[in-house]
């Protein structure tokens, strides 16, 4: 899956109702049909239904009660949610059926699972969710004795979502079983599981396909299962469809028989697959299209899948995924081990990705581009995006955590390789240089939370799972494995990797694992001294949660620093010595200027205090942490500070440009944090009139729009306004508003961001240009060319801010007619910038809405877009408050989308009064808001911080504005 902040991260709640009724099947239908009226007569057999129904049940249904032989969370402590491991999957032959149509949305099947004995047992435990399940469909055979094992009885245990085969016998060591089971279910619109999506053609006509979201537990939901990531096992899968669908899986079709049981049906029958685990298994039923690439960029065969309407648009992704995956190949130096690679765009999916093998399902923004509409930054998101997923089909597809706490494994790496790929297709982006601002710095600020995690951590219960999949995961993980590049050099790395792999393939492995090849690796290598491990090193960066601040304090007589380590809070500095750290010491100064070298010189080992002499001249500024190789912030005596901001004012150049974002960065959260004076960070901020490259105003934007968000609502806005917009005043008199035929990628970067800000602190010249570009494109709504892609969400915003209910209503009847989904995202952004508050009132209404024209995968957009809106703030928290219960049920069951909306909030609330009504919604709230239970207190500690700052600095900051401003 894709970062969080495409992220994207619920409770599994499940009750079991017993049903009576039959399992309609293939080939066997008219024989159990009659058999299960005999039995019903003569017996009144009852059939287990495993979880809630996916639409419409009743609230009654929900808490119906529980049959003799299932558990309750009463019956026990707290349970065991892993299963018992006398049984280890081989193999799974799976069959189903999906029906979709008004009126009839469900799917049947069979399943088979090949299981080795490994211990002696007397059970067979599947996990099954949300599926009906027919007691005497379910058989255990002896494979090696060839014969059947009698079943006692089953037991559904409901908190674990087991289906628990209990046997006469136990199973024998060394031998091999199988379990057959029939089962039906309800194709969903809850994202999850085996849902159905729809679109609506040109023409007017509502098409729908069947698709699967598995991860990261919901396999179980689409057949019965060992649904934990080490068990591995191949699979042969089988689905029925229309003659006029299309089926596709992990593997090629292998045959293609007709359905005699059902006129106009057929069964398409896939190769056997590798080992895999069951969250990466898919499939999907569709009338959709294949673009096949160019077989000259690959050596596999590469295909992307979409809507025929959209088939132009995948253009883009077809070329370049191709020459990702080639690339791949060889800085892994392991072959792509499957026959073919399909993409294909969703119009309903819960995240931007989803690295299932040999098949990746995208979002439709995520994976189509039209140059007339799609943005540099969208076109770049895209390009992150495919190369993020297929970094997957090595780590996490080829070698998988063994268990959710090791997520990072898959998510961290990932996010690291997604900026080699991209940097390989698309070398002037400066991608790997981004990654600082967009990746490093960002999560700084959730780790900076005492509230926050480590990168590995228990995991006991599914929401707990859910969790992990978080910007810790994906955005600390990523930043730790870039420290490991620039600490042990990209050839180690390699090398390493290439160990691993070849060594785990097919297999599941723990951090252990990689930290024994890393290490054995950079030994042969001597770029890690002999004596220290990796394990050594990275333990104390993934067993314990939040990073360091090292205070430098330099001797300038004796040219010799010390560096005191403490934990960097958000709210000031840990001075216990609960957290140390092993820290990779690299340093530069005004006489050295050696800012390409990353490997450190010295090492902190987790000790609060080194002494380096010979440091830098007295009258030399001193730079650490060059080109912000490691993962901490650095403070400096007041000096120090000094000479770097008078270097950054004199000729800022004499920086690496990595380390003017650091200093940007480093500085205004110290000053947030009370650890540096706002006077000091703000002057050396002051720099960025002269500042002329992306990457430092990337930072900058970062931190302003935290003291924007403070000071909106102050008599000192205006003074902060001024003071941007006289920073930013040279930079937009050199970008300009318009675009030029020789704008590079960054340029289009800079341009979005640069006008975005100009507009909204009230730039007239932006105000003026943005409200008449709009103004003709509502004259002549068809022609594209009027909006630039790259100034479109500023353009649209502040239309929309200064217009009213026309330009409102000429927007979303736009977003309807769109046939470009990343064109329609922001559209409903430009929505959330209205100040009207009935207008905003009705988009947050839609939301809870089910026929409103929002997917459920628009939710977070347009909550987050309305969260950060001035007027729509306090709007969004209202909402939130009053409609919690229709929210969790609409957008709880896709990963990420609950927990995404209690973090737009954290914006928005800064006052006592909003800290207090979110405590109280926090405590009301807790049963149904378990699976966003971390997010909620990251908000909580957030807006405590808030609240604090302004309290104790926001004078202080507004203070030193007005003296500056002129």
């Amino acid at each position: 899956m894709p970062p969080a902040e495409q992220l994207t991260e619920e409770p599994h709640q499940v009750s079991f109702t017993r049903r009576s009724g039959v399992l309609l099947t293939w080939r066997r239908g008219l024989l159990l049909l009659l058999l299960l009226a005999a039995c019903l007569l003569a017996t009144g057999l009852l059939v287990h239904h495993l979880g809630t129904p996916a639409d419409g049940a009743p609230s009654e249904a929900r808490a119906a009660p529980v049959v003799s032989d299932e558990t309750t969370a009463a019956d026990r402590p707290a349970p065991d949610i892993r299963l018992p491991r006398h049984l280890v999957p081989l193999a799974y032959q799976l069959r189903t059926l999906p029906l979709f149509e008004e009126g009839n949305f469900s799917f049947s099947g069979e399943v088979t699972v090949t299981l080795r004995a490994d211990a002696a047992g007397d059970n067979v435990t599947l996990h099954v969710s949300q599926l009906i399940v027919s007691d005497d469909s379910v058989a255990v055979t002896d494979v090696t004795d060839d014969r059947q094992v009698p079943v006692v009885r089953l037991v559904h245990d409901v908190e674990r979502e087991f289906l628990v085969v209990v046997l006469a016998e136990p199973v024998v060591p060394g031998h091999n079983y199988s379990v057959n089971v029939m089962f039906s279910g309800t194709l969903n619109d809850k994202l999850a599981g085996f849902y159905r999506s729809s679109y609506t053609t040109s023409e007017g006509e509502k098409r729908w396909m069947a698709v699967t979201q598995m991860a990261p537990t919901d396999a179980r939901k689409v057949f019965p299962c060992l649904d934990e990531p080490a068990l591995k096992a191949t699979f042969e899968i089988t689905l029925g469809r229309h003659k006029n669908m299309t089926a596709i899986s992990n593997m090629p079709l292998s045959t293609t028989e007709p359905n005699p049981e059902k006129t106009d049906f057929v069964w398409d029958t896939f190769e056997k697959s590798m080992p895999m685990s069951t969250y990466l298994v898919a499939f999907v039923v569709s009338d959709m299209v294949a673009r096949e690439s160019d077989p000259s960029l690959s050596d596999t065969r590469f295909r992307v899948w979409s809507r025929a309407e959209a088939e132009e648009q995948t253009k883009y992704a077809g070329k370049i995924g191709p020459a990702i995956l080639e690339y791949y190949e060889d800085f892994f130096k392991t072959d792509f081990p499957l026959p073919k690679q399909d993409m294909a765009a969703m119009p309903d999916f819960p995240f931007r990705g989803m690295e299932n093998w040999g098949l990746i399902l995208y979002s439709e923004a995520a994976l189509l581009l039209d140059p007339e509409v799609t943005s540099a930054a969208s076109k770049q998101a895209l390009t992150q995006v495919v190369a993020h997923e297929l970094a997957h089909m090595w780590f996490g597809d080829l070698v998988t955590p063994a268990w959710w706490n090791d997520i990072w494994l898959n998510e961290g790496f990932a996010r690291y390789v997604e900026m080699l790929g991209t940097h390989k297709v698309k070398p002037s982006w400066l991608v790997p240089d981004q990654m600082v601002t967009r990746v490093t710095q960002e999560v700084m600020s959730v780790d900076s939370l005492r509230s926050s995690r480590p990168v590995s951590i228990d995991v006991n219960s599914s929401d707990d799972i859910d969790q992990m999949f978080d910007k810790i995961s994906y955005q600390k993980g990523a930043s730790i494995i870039r420290m490991l590049d620039k600490m042990l050099t990209r050839e180690t790395l390699r090398e390493a990797l290439s160990n691993y792999l070849r060594a785990m393939q097919y297999r599941a492995a723990t951090q252990d694992d990689l930290w024994r090849f890393l290490t054995e690796q950079a030994h042969r290598d001597g770029t890690l001294p002999d004596d220290v491990t990796v394990k050594q090193v990275m333990d104390t960066w993934t067993l314990q949660m939040g990073f360091p601040l090292v205070t430098v304090v330099r001797n300038y007589g004796k040219r010799s620093a010390q560096m005191t380590q403490n934990r960097f809070l958000l709210d000031g500095i840990d001075n216990s010595t609960d957290y140390l750290w092993w820290i990779p010491l690299t340093f530069t100064t005004k006489t050295k200027a050696g800012f390409d070298t990353t490997q450190p010189s010295h090492w902190m080992k987790k000790e609060r205090q080194l002494s380096i002499n010979d440091v830098a001249h007295g009258e030399d500024w001193m730079i650490l942490n060059v080109q912000q190789m490691g993962f901490f912030k650095v403070n400096y005596d007041e000096r120090n500070w000094k000479m770097i901001t008078g270097q950054l004012q004199q000729n800022h150049s004499a920086f690496h440009v990595i380390n003017r974002a650091q200093l940007v960065d480093d500085a205004l959260d110290l000053g947030r944090a009370g650890q540096l004076s706002y006077s000091t960070a703000l002057s050396l901020v002051s720099y960025l009139e002269r500042e002329r490259d992306f990457l430092p105003w990337d930072a900058a934007f970062n931190n302003l729009g935290f003291l924007n968000t403070q000071l909106r609502r102050t008599a000192g806005y205006g003074a902060f306004q001024k003071f941007v917009l006289k920073l930013i005043g040279p930079l937009y008199a050199r970008i300009g508003f318009e675009e030029r035929p020789s704008d590079s990628h960054i340029d289009h970067l800079t341009r979005n961001h640069v006008v975005v800000w100009a507009c909204s602190m009230g730039h007239p010249d932006c105000i003026s240009k943005a409200v008449n570009m709009f103004k003709r494109w509502m004259e002549d709504p068809d022609n594209a060319s009027i909006v630039p892609a790259n100034i479109r969400n500023s353009v649209f915003c502040t239309a929309l801010h200064d217009g009213g209910l026309t330009e409102w209503e000429f927007v979303w009847r736009r977003f309807n007619e769109s046939n470009v989904e990343s064109e329609k995202e922001e559209m409903l952004k430009a929505l959330a910038c209205t100040e009207e508050t009935v207008l905003i009132n009705k988009l947050l209404s839609w939301l809870i809405t089910p026929d409103s024209g929002l997917r459920v995968q628009h939710g977070n957009l347009v909550f987050k877009s309305v969260a950060s809106n001035p007027a729509g703030g306090d709007l969004a928290w209202s909402f939130m408050r009053e409609n919690s219960k229709e929210i969790v049920e609409r957008y709880s069951s896709a990963l990420f989308l609950l927990p995404r909306f209690i973090a737009a909030l954290k914006d928005s609330l800064n006052t006592a009064l909003q800290l207090e009504q979110l405590r109280q919604f926090s405590t009301e709230n807790a049963h149904i808001l378990s699976g966003a239970s971390r997010e909620i207190r990251q908000v909580l500690e957030h807006v405590f911080a808030s609240v604090s700052w302004m309290d104790g600095k926001s004078d202080q900051v507004v203070r030193w504005l007005e003296d500056h401003i002129s």
